[in-house]
């Protein structure tokens, strides 16, 4: 059963969920943004070494506390290290406030209808056993849309919660995200298919949820997920839009909070202080903080 407490943390929303979840695909780029070149690492697991660096600085920062910070999204390598010698998601809940998430999903198989489900994910039942050990509260798990496409966002739908009730059955509440592509010219109409077909997935799923939307075109065009009485919480991705332009939007989703990867990073650099890189990542958590308890 999920943590009554965690849970009561997330359900009020009094802050944003950070997204610290890069994967081997994404985890290059995002290192480029903090400073860290290709040239700094001979393979893979140095990479890993390095990423695991920074997000270790980001939640030691003092900023980084469940003040404004109410959850973080994990990669599994993430997991399966540690902080100071304490496990990471134990070190989020038991040293920050942080709750702790997990990412599962395996990436995204080719487009079909506009759409690109997950891939399978091999061993999920073993995943899932060792996030309960490690303390993890929940799961998050990524699919696309970039087309109004009725049967591919409905095929997006359904997998996702055939997954979340796997999370559930485990113990687990699943952060569901079928990701709007912000760019498509059909992404209103897209929005609209998505919410009628959440809304009915929603009324059959067996325990409460969570989702996370790319933000709307249209204010609060979310609102009638969040008032769902099965969602936990609706949080936001900030889906390639510059921080202040996904506060903007943000701040105008009345009970939707953040969930920012890239936008909670930009502008942290390997080369700051430790004074310069707390007062960065400080002002970046407060702007996001002040975005997400607006509505």
């Amino acid at each position: 059963m999920p943590n009554a407490k965690q849970t009561e943390q997330i359900a009020r929303g009094a802050g944003f969920i950070a997204a610290l979840d890069q994967s081997g695909g994404s985890t290059p780029k995002a290192l480029r943004q903090y400073g860290v070149p290709e040239t700094a690492y001979a393979d893979e697991a140095g990479m890993f070494d390095l990423i695991h660096a920074m997000r270790a600085r980001i939640i030691k920062s003092p900023a980084f506390t469940g003040d404004k910070v109410v959850g973080a999204i994990l990669f599994e390598q993430t997991m399966d290290r540690t902080i100071d010698g304490i496990p990471t998601a134990t070190y989020l809940w038991e040293q920050r406030g942080v709750v702790p998430f997990l990412k599962i999903d395996r990436g995204l198989e080719a487009e079909v209808d506009g759409c690109q489900l997950m891939k399978p994910i091999p061993g999920l039942e073993a995943l899932l056993a060792r996030a309960i050990a490690a303390g993890i509260y929940g799961t998050k798990e990524r699919s696309v849309i970039s087309a109004a496409h009725a049967a591919g966002i409905q095929a997006v739908v359904d997998q996702q919660f055939a997954l979340g009730e796997q999370v559930l059955a485990a113990g687990l509440v699943p952060i569901i995200e079928p990701e709007v592509t912000i760019s498509i010219a059909d992404k209103a109409e897209a929005e609209a298919i998505l919410r009628d077909a959440l809304l009915a997935a929603l009324d059959r799923v067996s325990a409460p949820v969570m989702l996370k939307l790319t933000l709307p075109s249209v204010p609060n065009f979310y609102k009638p997920l969040v008032d769902h009485p099965r969602v936990l919480k609706v949080v936001a991705l900030s889906g390639g839009y510059s921080r202040d332009q996904a506060n903007a939007m943000l701040a105008q989703n009345t009970g939707i909070i953040a969930s920012f990867s890239r936008a909670l990073t930009e502008g942290l650099s390997a080369q700051q202080t430790d004074a310069e890189f707390d007062a960065m990542l400080g002002a970046a958590i407060d702007a996001i903080h002040a975005a997400s308890v607006a509505g």
